[in-house]
């Protein structure tokens, strides 16, 4: 059993199957023995004769046969060579050629000038390591099997000994050497210096330290090789050649061809051209240098401004219709085809060069260097264009930042456009929401100290049409209960929206979502409950700006633009809030009417201006209750009295029909403000609208407006007059007791006219008529006047 797994060798027939013992001083044979003995190895020997070569040539020829004997006959001229072999080398054996090829080594004597040791040998007694073989091959084959035989496992003393790598002195003076010269593409040589053969060993650290110092001191060049961004690549000469150009013509001419056919390559093929890209944007720097060139060269602002150009119209052509991500550690992880591979690779490097390109763009900007009208221009193209992609945050910060400044300039007219383009064209919601997020954090940290027209481009938001919930709702369509809530519902046996789900059930449900959600991102579908989500975070933030502005304890410049943007979105409201806002909105029209008491003999700009923010603040009250408003019982008499008072001072302004002076230039034409006159009466057709006076209006209230609308009539321009007749004549056409003011004759009524009352309820507008109709028909210059005039006195109801 205990030879179990071993083959055992058949014992030889012709030798006797009884042991024999050795006597005891017998010593095993040796190869040379057995050799001597038995039949020797091949490989032993000296000397291997070549099959069928005795010396005899009568014994070779007679081994051929016939056909071979008669092809030699023929040919033989062409095999003599075979004659002139050495036969002798020819059957000489490797272990022979090894040992004579170590015998006539020549052996290298070590020179004994310094206390180096021998190279040989590293110590006195490691005779048995050297670097060369001097003993005979018999000699060391005898010596390996003696020490085999004593004990193989030994460990010798040679092989403690740790290998160091020894040079001969002729090596340390010489370990720099002089590189090769390399010939550049465009015809120059350069010098590649010295280069250094081998690093020196500890042994000669050690003990040539005067000259390892001076072998440290001396410098090393480096090869510096240009790469594809600056050298001479492509069949094209190097950039700072270019730009090196002592003649500006030809400098600027050269780096026209060469950005134009980069532009060619790149939109030709793009996805092998990001070399192609960062050598375009090379040309874009302020100052260029090279590894060949370590001194920078100053570029030409011409050849600057058409690289930026270039790169702005070729990122404009190549950029993908998606958002470019990182790559997570999973994903890098994975597996991919060669194709997605290649793909991953051109995304993340052409995601770096757009980003350098933009960091150019901002650091041109905040410099305010000669680049920054381009750089802001390229900016504006490229978040108008590509708002999708990569670096929108980023770009509409940089929109957003110019916008800061109290003054108004051609550049600000771009950002400002540029932000309108933005939400006009948004699909998604996301971009918007962002750029209000934006400009409310610069207004708060300036301190509403920003031009008035910043909050005009907020007026073309896509929320009035677009979102049908009030800003206060967390959820837009869906009224869902809670999982909890769902819980409780079933346990009691009551009937739930929510369906049991099991465990498995929903880790399923979960899956599919995703795998949606995946499907809907690559098809670039617009979800509409994350579209609805962003404008209703969109609107909030919207209105804590306004709500902020309207608050503030001082009258701000941007109160004009908070007004009108609620009156524009007041249906989007919370009707909770709608009390508190119109306390607001009395409060500013009280303020501004004891901050500026009228006066007739001072009536300037300060005046209309207050003027203004009234009729502003009436118009948004009644805009606040003219829709989902009305289901409030809100009384609105403060805001019609001080309408209603506001008419006489309108009547002495000089601009009652000219539009507020705007600085900004919009390329959409559809964003003229309003004038005195059109929001004057834009409140008066809202006061006296079906749906907020309903069928009838209160008598009283309609023959004191059109009473002092008459009165400033006579000091209005030909068509603000026009329109308060027209007025006047809608007035009397819905209350016949209006027609009694038409007639100059005697009537019996209660009390006295009073016109500097500014109450329509105790000014008594019964006690007068409209005698203004009589003057403007006679007196007014305007032939348009007189005979709207004559057509309203003369007034017969059908």
């Amino acid at each position: 059993m205990a030879l179990k797994g071993k083959k055992r060798t058949a014992p030889a027939t012709s030798a006797p199957s009884k042991k024999r013992k050795l006597p005891a001083n017998s010593k095993p044979r040796t190869a040379t023995t057995q050799s001597k003995k038995g039949k020797e190895r091949a490989a032993d020997r000296g000397y291997i004769e070549v099959p069928g070569n005795h010396g005899d040539e009568d014994t070779e020829d007679s081994d051929l046969s016939e056909e071979d004997a008669g092809l030699l006959e023929e040919f033989g001229d062409g095999a003599g060579f075979l004659n002139t072999l050495d036969r002798k080398g020819i059957s000489t054996s490797k272990k022979e050629t090894e040992r004579l090829k170590q015998l006539n080594k020549p052996v290298r004597k070590p020179n004994v000038d310094d206390d180096l040791p021998s190279i040989d040998s590293h110590d006195e007694d490691e005779d048995a390591w050297s670097s060369g073989i001097d003993d005979d091959a018999d000699t060391t084959s005898q010596s390996s099997v003696n020490d085999s035989d004593q004990d193989s496992d030994a460990e010798m003393s040679y092989e403690r000994v740790p290998r160091k790598v020894q040079e001969p002195r002729e090596a340390k003076t010489d370990r720099h050497i002089q590189g090769l010269p390399i010939k550049s593409a465009d015809g120059r040589i350069h010098s590649t210096g010295m280069k250094t053969a081998a690093p020196p060993s500890s042994d000669e650290e050690g003990n040539d330290t005067d000259e390892s110092a001076e072998e440290q001191e001396m410098p090393v060049e480096v090869n510096r090789i240009d790469d594809v961004a600056t050298g001479a690549r492509f069949g094209r000469p190097a950039v700072i050649d270019i730009v090196g150009n002592k003649s500006r013509t030809a400098r600027i001419q050269g780096a026209k061809d060469q950005i134009a056919s980069i532009c060619q390559e790149i939109i030709a093929e793009p996805e092998n051209s990001l070399g192609l890209l960062r050598r375009l944007h090379t040309f874009s720097l302020e100052k260029i240098t090279s590894p060949s060139h370590p001194e920078p060269v100053l570029n030409n602002i011409m050849i600057r401004k058409l690289a930026t150009l270039s790169q702005l119209a070729v990122f404009k052509d190549i950029i993908p219709g998606y958002r470019i991500r990182a790559l997570t550690d999973k994903e890098r992880a994975e597996k991919v085809s060669q194709m997605v591979a290649r793909t991953r690779d051109w995304e993340q490097g052409f995601v770096l060069v757009y980003q350098n390109y933009l960091r150019s763009l901002e650091a041109e900007l905040k410099a305010k260097s000669e680049l920054a009208e381009v750089a802001l221009k390229c900016m504006c193209t490229l978040a108008t264009e590509v708002t999708h992609f990569n670096f929108r945050t980023n770009l509409i910060t940089c929109i957003v930042a110019r916008l800061s400044k109290k003054s108004w300039d051609e550049a600000s007219d771009l950002c400002m456009n540029t932000l309108i383009s933005i939400f006009r064209e948004d699909q998604t919601g996301t971009p918007s929401l962002e750029a209000v997020q934006l400009l409310n954090r610069m207004i708060k940290e300036k301190h509403f100290n920003v031009h008035p027209e910043v909050l005009t481009c907020l007026l073309h938001l896509r929320l009035k049409t677009e979102l049908n919930v009030r800003a206060s709702d967390s959820k837009v369509d869906k009224n869902i209960q809670s999982k909890g809530k769902a819980a409780a519902r079933r346990a009691k046996g009551k009937p739930t929206e929510q369906p049991h789900i099991s465990k498995k059930a929903q880790k399923a449900l979960k899956e599919r979502k995703e795998i949606e959600r995946e499907m809907r991102d690559a098809e670039a579908e617009v979800d509409k409950e994350e579209r609805a989500n962003s404008h209703t975070e969109t609107l909030k933030l919207l209105f804590v700006l306004y709500f902020r502005i309207l608050k503030h304890p001082r009258p701000t410049p941007l109160l004009p633009a908070a007004l009108q943007g609620i009156s524009k979105f007041a249906h989007l409201i919370n009707i909770d809030f709608f009390k508190d806002l119109m306390q607001v909105l009395k409060d500013l029209i009280l303020r501004d009417v004891e901050g500026n008491p009228s006066d007739d003999s001072e009536f300037g700009a300060d005046a209309t201006t207050d003027i203004r923010h009234r009729l502003l603040c009436i118009v948004t009250a009644f805009e606040l209750l003219s829709g989902q408003g009305e289901a409030l019982n809100i009384d609105l008499t403060d805001f019609v009295n001080h309408l209603y008072a506001v008419i006489l001072p309108v009547s002495l302004s000089l601009q009652v029909e000219a539009p507020p002076p705007s600085a900004f230039v919009s390329k959409f034409g559809n964003s003229k403000p309003a004038s005195i006159a059109d929001m004057l009466f834009r409140a008066l057709n809202i006061v006296f609208s079906p749906r907020s006076s309903g069928n009838t209006a209160i008598h009283w209230r309609s023959a004191a407006f059109g009473k002092r609308l008459l009165i400033a009539s006579l000091n209005w321009p030909p068509s603000s007059t026009l329109r308060a007749l027209e007025f006047v004549e809608s007035l009397v056409a819905k209350d016949p007791k209006l027609e009694a003011l038409l007639s100059t004759e005697d009537r019996r009524v209660d009390g006295i006219y009073l016109p500097e009352v500014d109450d329509p309820q105790l000014c008594h507008p019964f006690g007068t008529s409209f005698w203004e109709l009589s003057l403007l028909q006679q007196h007014h210059y305007d032939g348009r006047v007189r005979e709207a005039a004559h057509s309203l006195s003369n007034y017969t109801r059908s």
